[in-house]
């Protein structure tokens, strides 16, 4: 009998990891711009890295540390933080296990203590977006702030830290409901941008996403707004007033 519950058991096991890893094996890819991002020049010099990708541009001081959203090909990420770096902000792009960011919550301290950067600000999209939220509850003092793309936060941020939630005005993927609720979780004077025509899939470069709505501007368009954002509030020389909440970006 203890034989054969033993084999019940094993079979069991060796039935969830095979769907795990057919589940994870099924991804939103990077598409062609995307792969073209991640080649240097004279702007923004691009490494691979043992976290990820390593997006150096002209800041010595200020970085972000990104984490992508789930199952999606990092580098589809590349076009927008490339963006983010020429505009005067390096980032770190963090290749999450089986390309969810819940078996990666704590990566941005390994790639933080690579570089010497003196202001770092955490953010990610969707998934990725909650789990940088979650490490940034449990590391504020390291932290300048966080950056929210189509997420949300479920844990307490810190009154210290500078939180920018951006969201497209047709996402049909993000939790609405969520998204309200999460004003409990974060500082007072959170500032929160909806992107007119943007959407859920369009902060990357992956192409549609399921159960996305249809954006009405093109992705690169979308991203050039979320990096000025982004740098409005992060870069060097950021903007120390508070952007208007639930404004949209022009």
């Amino acid at each position: 009998m203890k034989t054969r519950t033993w084999l019940i058991l094993l079979g069991a096991v060796v039935l969830a990891a095979a769907a795990f890893l057919i589940y994870t094996g099924q991804y939103y890819r990077a598409d062609a711009d995307a792969r073209a991002a991640l080649r240097s020049d004279g702007a923004v010099q691009v490494t691979r890295t043992g976290y990820g990708w390593f997006f150096d541009g002209p800041s010595e001081t200020e970085a972000l540390v990104f984490y992508p959203g789930a199952k999606v090909e990092e580098t589809a990420y590349a076009p927008l933080l490339r963006r983010i770096a020429e505009g005067g902000m390096d980032v770190c792009l963090i290749k999450m296990p089986f390309r969810l960011a819940v078996f990666g919550i704590d990566s941005a301290g390994r790639a933080m203590r690579e570089h010497g950067h003196t202001s770092w600000v955490i953010g990610g999209h969707s998934l990725g977006g909650a789990m940088a939220a979650g490490y940034a509850s449990r590391h504020g003092a390291e932290l300048t702030g966080v950056v929210l793309l189509a997420a949300y936060s479920t844990k307490p941020l810190d009154d210290s830290l500078r939180v920018v939630s951006i969201f497209g005005s047709e996402d049909g993927v993000l939790d609405m409901v969520k998204l309200r609720a999460q004003d409990r979780c974060l500082p007072a004077g959170r500032e929160q941008r909806v992107i007119e025509g943007g959407n859920h899939a369009q902060f990357g470069n992956y192409g549609r996403q399921r159960g996305d709505g249809d954006a009405s501007i093109s992705a690169e368009d979308q991203q050039r707004r979320t990096a000025d954002l982004i740098l409005a509030a992060f870069g060097q020389g950021a903007e120390t007033d508070p952007l208007p909440r639930g404004a949209d970006f022009p």
